[in-house]
């Protein structure tokens, strides 16, 4: 039998048995479907978050509580969430780099509930400077941001989210509204344009006013930003050399925007490689299960075998034609799996963009084949070696 007429066979065999054959690839359609999904949804976190620094800007350096790599044991979260950094610090890099810096900010942040008539919210406040606007480019489409003074004096001022605003005061315009954070009263004095998610939801009060009216009196980071004109790297070693002067190498670490996503992009690619792996599993069955369909096939067609040899058939047309069916099954459900990885990216594009990299489709195609050889080996080997005169006698 030449290929051609192994192929037909092959196929006419598995069409006799659609839904057995259906169930077979299931293991292989949800383990490339999950590889798919999943390496889509970690590009679009990827891509996701290099937008919003890209809407920050490319000359914002940033200092964080702890020592963030270099060998250290702590995670990045335990690091911003320690509290080694003071209001003195933000000074100190103001008096000693201010030949390298413009504006340096605080941020403090925290959760609150926040309150207008019968609309309640809970969400994410961001204590910062009255210039901050300038240091992230945001803007005010309403009203405006609050001011040094009111920063200077604790102010209850808050400036609203896009979608926060949306969400408590609908139509009405939020300007000189009050509302209720945690059971006390802020006037609204503006609402940010929208932005990205994160802002967009977020309740911006003076760093201040948040260090006296909440818990949270640590500050999570300070940002600075470069002159113009100034080299960023210098900038980022005079604002370390600042620091040191009073805490330790240890007890902070100095980054840019570049360090950050190269940071988050190692966090993004291990988890990438944990949730394929994971996703593995679900192929491994897969090919497991068309061994097992496999040797009940060679079972149920051993008669069929004993004549297919007894009219010229050799051990290896028996044997290429099993393996062709264990390929065309694990195949079959590969390219399955892989439509509804991309129907499932589309989706997924709704909310982030997520797209579903070139190397991804011969990987999970390649890998879908790899398991109906490996799987198909044994039951096609067992077939070729039986004995026709016996096959023809079994029942």
């Amino acid at each position: 039998m030449n290929v051609k007429e192994t192929l037909s066979a092959a196929l006419k065999s598995l069409l006799l048995n659609k839904i057995r054959s259906f169930l077979t690839m299931l293991g292989v359609i949800i383990g490339v479907f999950a590889v798919i999904s999943l390496v889509s949804l970690v590009g679009g976190i990827q891509n996701y978050v290099e937008d919003q620094f890209e809407d920050l800007g490319s000359n914002l350096i940033f200092v964080v509580s702890g020592n963030v790599g270099g060998g250290s044991s702590r995670g990045f979260g335990s690091a911003i969430s320690s509290a080694n950094l003071k209001e003195k610090h933000v000074d100190i890099i103001k008096s000693s780099a201010k030949d390298y810096v413009d504006i340096v900010s605080p941020q403090i942040q925290t959760y609150v509930t926040v309150k207008y008539k019968t609309h309640s919210e809970y969400c994410f406040v961001f204590g910062t400077t009255f210039d901050s606007d300038k240091l992230f480019n945001s803007h005010t489409y309403k009203g405006r941001y609050f001011s040094r003074t009111e920063q200077n004096n604790s102010a209850r001022v808050a400036v609203l989210g896009y979608l926060l605003a949306n969400k408590l005061f609908g139509d009405e315009n939020p300007v000189n509204k009050t509302i209720k954070v945690d059971g006390k009263s802020y006037e609204v004095v503006g609402v940010l344009a929208q932005k990205s998610p994160d802002y967009d939801e977020s309740l911006i009060l003076p760093y201040t006013t948040v260090m006296n009216n909440f818990d949270s009196t640590s500050i999570t980071a300070i940002t600075a930003k470069a002159k113009k004109g100034v080299n960023l790297d210098e900038a980022t070693r005079q604002v370390e050399l600042a620091l040191l002067r009073d805490l330790d190498s240890d007890q902070f670490t100095v980054m840019t925007q570049e360090d950050v996503l190269q940071s988050i992009g190692s966090i993004l690619n291990i988890l990438t490689i944990a949730l394929v792996s994971i996703s593995g599993i679900s192929l491994l069955v897969g090919g497991i299960g068309i061994m097992n369909i496999m040797l009940v096939s060679v079972t149920e067609r051993t008669k069929e075998i004993g004549l297919r040899k007894a009219l010229g058939a050799t051990s290896n047309d028996i044997k290429r034609q099993f393996m062709i069916e264990a390929v065309l099954i694990s195949m079959s459900g590969g390219i399955i799996g892989l439509i509804m990885g991309w129907l499932s990216t589309l989706i997924i594009r709704n909310l982030i963009k997520a797209s579903v990299p070139f190397w991804a489709i011969p990987l999970a195609l390649g890998f879908s084949v790899l398991v109906g050889v490996v799987f198909g080996t044994y039951p096609a080997v067992k077939a070729s070696k039986k004995d026709p005169i016996e096959a023809l006698r079994y029942e």
